[in-house]
């Protein structure tokens, strides 16, 4: 016992003072990133046919890599067997390096292309826009779309709303406007999703008189109002409880000859049921038919969480029963809420029975399903039963949050199981999580309370920190 909890402190010593990743600045943002991959070790593992067999040998291959470096080296490789990259080799590689946020790189290969002026699709661009929006980037997001035309690339309504959209999302509402307001003059006529976008805004911002004169103007520039239109405006009052103004927005939705969708019922059904009117949120989704639209999984689902919320479980359970024997089959999100509810009342392995139950009516768990399993199995001291979960979590290439790993970490350790825990650690070391300074503490102390070699190790690590 002595021993492996030297060694798990040995393990948080090595954790602190190796430095696997090095962080670059881009703009003022961080962007961590591994180090380059052995490359005979990745041609190994990932070996690939002749570069004759294939038809569009970069583009498959490159969506199969899970690392930057290496898709930036297979590009650099097929260049050396002669193949000859256009736009689709690009934009595949621009897609890839994108999701892995290295825009320094994204920034590098769009230079390229506009050096060799290869013709361009719009859809590329519409892609790196919302990346650069995800990882708040949102000035790059706008100098890109305004640099559109330099990379022989018409702009169209589609981009401009991508834009739009991205500067409501961003919080910069005002600069939206400005955008929106200027679309004329960059040759643009807003259609129903441009008008959408910035009703969203106003709502947003809690600003209902707004976002209905935007709805006014969108009828007096005469652009059609959309279902989502409508649901937008159903679903802010619905959420404020009021359900006459959101009945009446519903008829009249109707009247204009808009055929109500299952997310409009689901938004008013909400809505019922906020203010403690299950029975007639039940009712709605059961009169869906008469009114010519089929009840969908988000419906059930409204109703089963707000059962969930009240501590109903059974009846829950029973509406998933009576969604089967209607021939739904019912998807994670059902699944979810059921598991979601059971953790939080303290019943984990009650809950680990709707996951295999889930499992075996061929519905495979998210990441979501994993994370409520491990932090319910967690929660009720059962940390054999976390440690089972992640184990499943991961072959699912799912991956926990920080939190998740330090609760079942502090549990192995607290059991004694320290070389699970250590386990656990090396986990978190291949997913390139770190737990902060006072985490390690509390853990380490644990560890080593009754071990003075561990705890002369502990005061060691202190001092060199």
């Amino acid at each position: 016992m002595k021993q492996t909890q030297a060694n798990l402190v040995r393990h948080l010593f090595n954790v602190i003072h190796s430095q696997p990743y090095h962080t670059h600045r881009f703009n003022g943002a961080k962007t961590t990133q591994p180090p380059r991959p052995d490359p005979e070790r990745r041609r190994s593992a990932t070996p690939r046919p002749k570069l004759r067999n294939r038809t569009t040998p970069f583009v498959s291959d490159v969506k199969e890599v899970r690392d930057q470096d290496e898709a930036l080296s297979l590009f650099q490789e097929y260049n050396e067997m002669g193949f000859k990259h256009d736009y689709s080799s690009y934009s595949a590689l621009l897609y890839k390096l994108a999701r892995f946020r290295n825009f320094e790189a994204v920034e590098a290969i769009l230079d390229h292309v506009k050096e060799r002026n290869v013709r361009c699709g719009e859809k590329v661009f519409i892609a790196l826009i919302e990346h650069y929006a995800k990882a708040h980037l949102v000035e790059k997001a706008t100098e890109l779309f305004h640099r559109i035309p330099s990379f022989n690339c018409v702009r169209t309504l589609q981009s401009f709303n991508a834009l739009l959209n991205v500067l409501v999302d961003g919080g910069r509402f005002s600069e939206a406007k400005d955008v929106f307001y200027c679309s004329y003059k960059m040759g643009f006529r807003p259609n129903s999703i441009s008008f959408n976008i910035m009703i969203k805004g106003w709502l947003e911002k809690g600003e209902w008189e707004e976002a209905r004169k935007m709805f006014d103007e969108m009828l007096e520039r005469n652009v059609e109002p959309s279902v989502v239109t409508y649901n937008s405006l159903i679903g802010y009052l619905c959420r404020k409880g009021e359900l006459d103004k959101s009945m009446g927005l519903f008829e009249e939705m109707i009247q204009k000859g808009k055929r109500p969708n299952a997310v409009t019922y689901a938004l008013m059904m909400e809505g019922l049921c906020s203010l403690g009117k299950y029975s007639e949120a039940k009712k709605m989704m059961f009169d869906m038919d008469y009114r010519g639209c089929k009840p969908k999984l988000v419906n059930f689902g409204i109703l089963m969480t707000d059962l969930g919320k009240r501590g109903k479980i059974e009846e829950a359970k029973s509406l998933l029963n009576e969604m089967k024997k209607r021939r739904f089959k019912p998807d994670v999100v059902n699944y979810n809420i059921l598991i979601n509810y059971l953790c939080k009342e303290g019943k984990a392995v009650e809950a680990y029975k709707i996951l295999v139950e889930m499992q075996i009516e061929g519905c495979e768990p998210n990441a979501a399903t994993y994370r409520m399993m491990v932090d319910g199995f967690c929660q009720v001291g059962n940390f054999e039963g976390s440690l089972k979960v992640l184990n499943a979590m991961l072959r699912s290439r799912h991956c926990p949050r920080l939190e998740s790993f330090r609760c079942l970490v502090m549990g192995l350790v607290k059991c004694g199981k320290l070389d699970d825990a250590c386990l656990v650690l090396e986990e978190m070391g291949k997913k390139s999580m770190q737990f902060d300074l006072e985490g390690w503490e509390a853990i380490v102390v644990e560890s080593c309370s009754e071990d003075a070699v561990a705890g002369s190790l502990v005061t060691e690590l202190i001092s060199a920190v």
